[in-house]
């Protein structure tokens, strides 16, 4: 990325400050900006890392809450702990679970809001919807004929 310089710096500029998003603009004005990611090196690997970060983060916070998820499980189900707590840390059952239980519920929120404000502030569901869409086509087209026919239109 860094090797390479955008051909029209101020389009580049543009795309630049829309962190190479231009699924929010109406289809009119995104034909010069899809143009000018073909014919640009620099701006479509820039926008490649851009979706790439931003699957990412939702991957990550989906990851972190079930985690959180799996945290609360293992509280339930696990004694072993009661005799760590009593012995090591000097803490009653009662309030080791309690500690431990608000922990990964407070975690779990956390990581909710963390996944909900990354799906809404990246275009990660849409890029991610257009990747499975291309992803159908391909295998559609590899289906055999009797299948096709088989599925509903």
């Amino acid at each position: 990325m860094a090797s390479t310089r955008c051909n029209d710096r101020v389009v580049g500029a543009i795309l630049a400050s829309w962190r190479y998003d231009i699924s929010g603009i109406s289809p009119d004005m995104r034909t010069d900006y899809e143009k000018h990611l073909v014919a640009c090196p620099h701006c479509r690997a820039r926008q490649k890392f851009h979706r790439t970060l931003d699957v990412a983060l939702a991957v990550l916070t989906s990851l972190s809450a079930f985690f959180f998820l799996f945290a609360l499980a293992v509280l339930l189900h696990v004694k072993p702990l009661e005799s760590v707590a009593y012995n090591f840390f000097g803490l009653e059952t009662v309030s080791m679970y309690q500690m431990l239980v608000s922990a990964a519920i407070a975690g779990l929120c956390f990581s909710l809001i963390a996944f909900t404000l990354v799906l809404t502030a990246t275009p990660a569901p849409s890029y991610l919807s257009g990747l499975a869409a291309e992803r159908a086509k391909e295998i559609e087209k590899r289906l055999p004929d009797s299948i096709k026919a088989m599925r509903p239109r």
